[in-house]
């Protein structure tokens, strides 16, 4: 059963919601931008996903492929979602900006994204519609 939460970045400029259960599953990913940055994983399809304020106040960092869209507040700094290269059709939210009170419980699941060409069909094979 799928429920809304609600999140954002530190400063409050950008806020989503996103559709999700109640009891989510992570991904914690140890490559350099993850590890550096400290997002939690929870994917979604761009369906689950709504912007509520705050466009104008993204910025896009890209970096090697280009394929993933790093959006981060212009404010703040932080990066509460962005378009992961592993799912280019939706979103990778970080469960850490989530506003407390509608998770109930997070499963986390380690993966090796420091070798990540070996590692991620893995990833992609754990993607739920």
């Amino acid at each position: 059963m799928m429920i809304v939460h609600r999140g954002g970045c530190h400063c409050g400029a950008v806020r989503y919601e996103v559709d999700a259960p109640a009891d989510i599953e992570v991904t914690d990913c140890n490559c350099s931008i993850c590890s550096k940055t400290g997002i939690l994983h929870l994917i979604v399809d761009k369906t689950q996903f709504r912007l509520l304020q705050g466009e104008a106040n993204l910025a896009v960092y890209t970096f090697d492929t280009h394929e993933a869209k790093h959006l981060f507040c212009n404010i703040c700094g932080i990066k509460s979602f962005y378009v992961p290269r592993s799912h280019p059709d939706g979103y990778s939210v970080n469960a850490r900006c989530l506003d407390e009170g509608t998770v109930k419980s997070m499963t986390i699941t380690p993966f090796d994204g420091k070798n990540w060409e070996e590692n991620i069909d893995a990833l992609r094979s754990t993607r739920k519609k």
